[in-house]
């Protein structure tokens, strides 16, 4: 766990220009604190000790104002940014080098126990503050989501979403698909 949070405070120092050390962000960011109780959290979890894991979920809750279920998976370098009012909910799937902005939720809007509610998040995705990604949906890989976006429906790779409901404003083609 303790090599996962200096990954993420290393991560932290590149992408946060108001951040001055690593020991800045080890100590006082919110993101890093509540991805480590998340990861113990998650672990609980999956070992189905739900109610501790829950217990573990509201506790970063109360300490950093990011809510994360247990049942989340969150992948690598996560770089959740003035995280007041982050939502993630259980069967949210969060690929690498994410970014969420404040007042991010993704959420679910089936009430069905045990079917998956909550979006996917593809790898290099950013999601702008006040966003609600909401729904089984899928979020491609280097979308960008605008802020205070309402996002109800799929967003291709690379693509740029805004608006209530969110529409697509702009597709870009990914360079490296083409390289000879």
């Amino acid at each position: 766990m303790f090599k996962s949070m200096i990954q993420q405070a290393k991560m932290i120092i590149e992408r946060d220009p108001a951040t001055d050390n690593f020991w800045d962000a080890l100590w006082t960011s919110p993101s890093v604190k509540a991805l480590a109780y998340y990861r113990l959290a998650h672990r609980l979890y999956a070992r189905n000790k739900k109610m501790l894991a829950k217990w573990f979920a509201h506790r970063a809750r109360k300490a950093t104002g990011i809510e994360i279920h247990p049942g989340a998976s969150i992948g690598e370098n996560l770089f959740i940014d003035h995280g007041m009012g982050i939502v993630i909910g259980q069967t949210a799937e969060i690929g690498n080098n994410v970014t969420l902005y404040q007042q991010v939720t993704l959420g679910g809007i089936s009430g069905v126990q045990g079917e998956k509610r909550h979006p996917t998040i593809e790898d290099d995705v950013m999601i702008g503050a006040g966003a609600k990604v909401l729904g089984n949906i899928t979020i491609g890989r280097g979308a960008k989501i605008g802020a205070n976006a309402v996002v109800l429906q799929d967003i291709p790779p690379y693509a740029t979403a805004v608006g209530i409901p969110a529409k697509v404003i702009n597709k870009q083609i990914n360079a490296y698909m083409y390289v000879i």
